[in-house]
């Protein structure tokens, strides 16, 4: 048996998405959900995200530095879940490999050439209200003062006025795992996380 204690883990904020096999769109596929890792090794992933199963259920997870990744949720805690991952031979040493590239190399940034900087914030959980009244519980994937990327339940359609947290924007793009608002006014930098994040 493997001493978990023994495998090499990194603490990574790594933006992703997954999915969980209890979820599905009115077509019968998989709903795609943004997450974030808290940690991360060749054994287990735990993820800050908007949607949790139960412990047992099947996850898949995809991120550019690691590929696709299955396992199941072995544990679950606020806002979030530990998944065990199931690899093979091969691919239990390419994720080890990787690991450890990032953990020697997880300071280095590269710049963001988009207009107004993009930042995860510490706590992604906020609320997304819809003009109808409807709240939602959301995840923030990352936020600038123009605007921000949300995952929810919810899905709004292109150009619908809502409000995330405190903010109202305008849906100006949607992708398989969440939505862009784009603000309707520029917000001050020093309040944005505040008036964005609703715990």
């Amino acid at each position: 048996m493997v001493d978990r204690r023994r495998i090499a883990r990194t603490d990574a904020a790594i933006g992703g998405r997954y999915s969980l096999a209890g979820r599905r769109n009115v077509r019968g596929e998989r709903r795609e959900f943004a997450c974030r890792t808290i940690d991360i090794s060749s054994e287990a992933i735990a993820l800050i995200c908007p949607v949790v199963g139960p412990i047992g259920e099947r996850v898949i997870a995809h991120f550019d530095e690691f590929g696709r990744l299955e396992g199941q949720i072995v544990r679950l805690f606020k806002n979030g879940f530990v998944m065990r991952l199931v690899l093979g031979r091969g691919e239990y040493e390419t994720l080890s490999a990787r690991i450890d590239w990032l953990h020697r190399h997880k300071h280095h940034n590269l710049p963001d050439d988009r207009e107004h900087k993009r930042t995860a914030p510490k706590n992604p959980h906020s609320t997304v209200m819809l003009s109808d009244g409807t709240v939602r519980g959301c995840f923030v994937i990352d936020m600038s003062v123009s605007g921000a990327s949300v995952s929810s339940e919810v899905t709004p359609q292109l150009g619908d006025v809502l409000a995330v947290g405190k903010i109202i924007g305008r849906v100006v793009r949607v992708f398989p795992e969440g939505f862009a608002v784009r603000f309707i006014e520029l917000q001050d930098p020093d309040s944005l996380e505040y008036l964005l994040i609703r715990s």
